[in-house]
Formats: structure tokens, sequence, C-alpha cells
């Protein structure tokens, strides 16, 4: 159980012309399963390989071809589930969606309407320190993706590449608790952290690998809270699907967008029709693309050359004992067991190699805050100014680690640690070799520090009168010392010895 508390935030509110609205949003996540196989076929998931290339006979809908079940995509879907705290259906069923397209050559795909292998889970969504949306997971099912059209290489003709046809995909579909287009882009954003951390989805939104249909409406202030108490849908406006939507940024003003172009249409007296829009990034506005569907226009029937797919709670049980910490406890024990704020720990947690990373430190360093100090501003910062990863950081938690060891041990100053981190990532080496070769070590003795005070303050006179009348002036001292001492005096050694001579 985590030990951190939340509050929920406000849904967003959008002003109309004559009333106040709220925004209701649904989303329906498809997430490529990581696995080198395909779903039914022996197919190659690999990214980038030439056009149709990786399509098996069963991709190709080959006359006599079978599909097979692959056993660890299977697997992958019980441990999405498992991680987001969702029911495992042991037993579920494949079903033919009929449609028709040029890249979908089978002319069905095979998914998973009435009978899907994962059940009612839920997500934590952060928004901030101390305010966090929990968004219920309705289902997960399993299905196959369809192949790719391209309609830009050639004025007169389209081609197909059918590479993607048949890579197993997770479609998680969320009820209609997110609020806002912030919540929305942190909702996914917490989706693609957790299949991170399971290994389940590599998140890549990029490469297509996880993409987003958002459905949008709006709805009169408190008309949320009474379809909340009765489950009853006709409290809520008509909804509009933002389909393949794979950017947190265009997420959101899409988002907005849709909203007030409903509100603009409702206060005119209009009504919203149901149906497929797309998103256009250069104009900033949704354009429709068709009349939204239902179940019945895609003829479902259960997949004749698929028996139901029957799982062991043994076999589930397997799966939960191998699953690896997840980010909300990860940062709950990051905050208990190292007194790190609840945004730092955020930040370690984002990805599973920073988090590695920082405890690999902590345990040469010694000291979490201090570490995470270090992490998150200087080697994070300086990654970044080299557009560097984490796992391409020069310098190792060992190294690092090494250095944050001298400073709590008083050996160095943070300002010295900062001189020997740059070598450390320019040159490398051990943190206590550099500071021995460079003669860097921390003054410590009281006396030479107190010497070192008595001539800064017997240079400057007048610099004490004003000190005197104002104590805030102590710190010009303590920095004409530092300077003299080439940044190796004790900082707090040498502000105790400065108020003390000048009696303040």
């Amino acid at each position: 159980m985590l030990d951190l508390t939340y509050e929920t935030p406000k849904p967003k509110v959008i002003a109309g012309a004559k009333h106040d609205w709220e925004l209701v949003i649904g989303m329906e996540v498809h997430a490529q399963v990581s696995s080198n196989a395909k779903l039914f076929s022996g197919g190659s998931t690999k990214f980038g390989a030439e056009p149709n290339s990786n399509v098996a006979f069963v991709d190709a809908a080959m006359p006599g071809m079978l599909p097979v079940i692959n056993e660890f995509c299977v697997e992958q879907a019980v441990r999405t589930g498992l991680g987001l705290k969702a029911d495992i259906n042991l037993f579920s069923a494949f079903d033919r969606k009929n449609y028709f397209y040029p890249d979908l050559p089978q002319g069905y795909q095979i998914s998973q309407l009435y009978h899907p292998i994962v059940g009612e889970g839920e997500i934590l969504v952060d928004m901030e320190p101390g305010v966090a949306r929990l968004v219920r997971v309705e289902r997960i099912h399993l299905e196959q993706d369809a192949g790719k059209s391209i309609h830009d290489m050639d004025p007169n003709m389209s081609f197909v590449d059918l590479n993607r046809t048949g890579v197993a995909l997770m479609e998680i579909v969320s009820r209609p608790d997110i609020r806002g287009p912030e919540e929305a882009a942190a909702y996914l954003a917490k989706l693609r952290q957790i299949l991170r951390y399971l290994g389940t989805c590599d998140g890549n939104m990029q490469n297509g690998n996880m993409r987003a249909d958002v459905n949008v409406s709006v709805c009169r202030v408190g008309q949320y809270e009474k379809f909340a108490e009765t489950g009853d849908f006709s409290h809520l406006g008509t909804r509009c699907e933002l389909k393949n939507m794979n950017s947190m940024r265009f997420i959101q003003l899409a988002i907005d967008f849709e909203a007030r172009r409903q509100i603009q249409i409702l206060e005119a007296g209009g009504e919203i029709v149901q149906e497929t829009r797309l998103y256009d990034p250069d104009k900033n506005e949704t354009r429709s693309m068709r009349s939204k569907e239902e179940a019945h226009d895609y003829r479902y029937f259960p997949d004749p050359d698929l028996l139901p797919l029957e799982i062991e709670q043994a076999w589930v049980d397997g799966i939960a004992a191998t699953l690896p910490e997840l980010p909300d406890e990860k940062k709950a024990r990051f905050v208990k067991d190292f007194g790190l704020s609840e945004y730092d720990a955020s930040v370690l947690t984002a990805e599973v190699p920073n988090a590695q990373y920082f405890e690999e430190t902590v345990g040469v360093a010694g000291d979490g805050k201090l570490a995470a100090n270090w992490v998150i501003n200087e080697l994070f910062g300086r990654l970044k100014k080299d557009d560097l990863d984490i796992t391409e950081s020069p310098v190792s938690p060992a190294q690092l680690g090494g250095l944050i060891k001298l400073i709590k041990a008083d050996e160095i100053s943070g300002k010295i640690g900062k001189d020997v981190f740059e070598i450390l990532f320019t040159e490398g080496g051990d943190a206590a070799q550099i500071v021995e070769a460079k003669g860097l070590k921390q003054v410590t003795d009281t006396g030479a520090i107190e010497a070192a005070v008595d001539a800064v303050i017997a240079a400057n006179p007048a610099q004490v009168e004003k000190a005197k009348q104002n104590p805030k002036l102590a710190g010009w001292f303590v920095g004409q010392v530092m300077k003299a001492t080439g940044g190796k005096a004790n900082p707090k050694a040498v502000n105790d010895i400065v108020a003390a001579k000048l009696a303040l």
C-alpha cells in the first residue's frame, strides 16, 4: 500500500457565451506488445525493416493459412493487467471485426469484444505533488494491428506496407474519468511509464507503438456528478472520438479545440453528432473523418479458427510473482527511505534507468537527499546539455557516489565538487584520486581559516563597519575568504568564524 495521500483535482471548466461547461474524457490506448513475433504468426515485429519483408503467410491472408496464438503475447497482456491492478479473466475469446481496407488483407481484424483477457483496473494519474486523479480501466483486450497505407510517395498511386499487419496490440480502455486536457496527457504518460516498467510495451509514440483514440464530450456543471451516482450516460454529452493521437502536446490542443467546438454548437442550439474526427496540428483544428460506427456495424462474430483462451490461475500467479516494483510503489519508497520530496522522487522514478542509477549512487554515497540533488541537478543537467541518455552517462553511479561521499565527509566543498564532477564527465577517473592529485581537499583547520578571516577583516575596515550595521553583509567576507583559500575552506567553518569575529 502507498503511504502517499492525494487530493482529487478539480475538473477543467470552460466558460461558454452562455454557460460554464465541464469536459468528460475517456481514452482507448493501443499499445504494441513488446514481442519478437506477431500475435498469430511467426512474422518479425522489428521496426524499420524493408516494406513487406516482415509478412508471414497468415499476415498476408494466404488461402488455408490458420492463426496460431503467441503465448508470450498473452503473458504480456496478463502482466499488463496485473500491473494495473486489474482482474485477469481466466476465460477469454477472440472475435472477428469485419471491415474492408487495403491494408487489412483478411478483410477482418481478430480482436476481443465480448470476452477480453483483462477486466477492470485502475491508474493513479499524478498531476502535481499531493494531487492525483484515479482513472478506472474498463478492460484490456488483445488484437492484431493492420498494415499501413502510404499516399505521399506517388501522385497517382497509393502503396501498402504489411509489416505491421498482425502485430499484437493491447487496447487499454479507460472509463470516462479524465476531466481535462492536461489530465489526458498525464494519463497517457503514466500508462506509458507503467508499461515501460513492466516491459510489455516500449511506449515509442514516434514509431506508432503507442497511440490513443480520445473520446471527448462536454456537459453542464453538476451533470457529471449525476452520471457518477447513477451510471446513466444520458447526463453526459454526445462524445466525439479523436483518432490516432500520438503526441502529448497535440492531445491537449486537440481536446481543447474539440471541447470549444462542441460548446459553440450546443450554445447555438445545435446537436453534437457522434463521429470520428482527425486533428490537424498545422491548423489546430479537428475535422470529421467518418460517422462513428457501433459494434453491430462491424458484424462481430467468434473467430472460428481460434478456440477460446483458457488460462490457469497458477500461471497468472507465476507472472504476478515476477512483477517489478512499479512507479507508485518505488516513488513512495524513495520518499520514505531516502527522505526525498515527492517531486524529486517522481523525477527519479520517471524511467527505470533513472531509478536504477540513483539507487546505485546512494549505495556508494550513503546519503539519499544529497545523491538526489546531484543526480537531478548536476548529472541530468549535464546530460541534457550534451543530448545524452542516462544509459550513455560518462559518469557511472560508482564515480558519482564516490564524489558525493567526499562532500558528505566534508573533504571537499560543493563548489569544488562541481569542478571534480566536470573532470569526471569529460576525462573520467576516480573522485578521491582527482582531489588528492590536484590538492583540492577542503581546509578544515580552524586555525588556518581564522588566519584567512583575520586577513580579510584587517584589509577591509570600512566593510566591517557596514556589516555591523547590516549583518547580511557578512556574506561578503565569507566570499572573500573562500576566494583567498581557492574555495577549499569549509564553508560552515568560515561562516561561524566570520560571525564570531564580527560579533554578529
